[in-house]
């Protein structure tokens, strides 16, 4: 069991809500409309790879970096904080590009 990527990811996290915090693009701004917005992103994806687990295309395999804890059957829990980073860096470069047009 090893927590590096999990702790990857959440360092990845906090240096993307420092981010959001200094230059005003997410959070900072609005922090319902960046949660919806997120929650909708991370829940779509999710909704993803459980179809994806489902029909065999996606699987966990045996890889040394992670946890070892699951969400679902196939669905490690570092998934869940990849989505995560994933919407919330999609977001705050939305933001930052819609900014910078302004």
């Amino acid at each position: 069991m090893s927590f590096v990527y999990l702790a990857a990811l959440l360092v990845s996290i906090a240096g993307l809500a420092t981010l959001d915090f200094r230059h005003k693009l997410g959070f900072a701004i609005n922090a319902w409309r960046a949660t919806i917005t997120l929650a909708i992103g991370v829940v779509f994806f999710l909704i993803w790879d459980i179809s994806g687990i489902a029909f065999g295309i996606f699987f966990r395999g045996h890889a040394k970096h992670l946890t070892g804890w699951q969400l679902a059957p196939e669905l490690p829990i570092e998934e869940l904080f990849f989505l995560i980073v994933l919407c919330y860096t999609t977001l705050l470069i939305f933001n930052a590009v819609r900014k910078k047009l302004k």
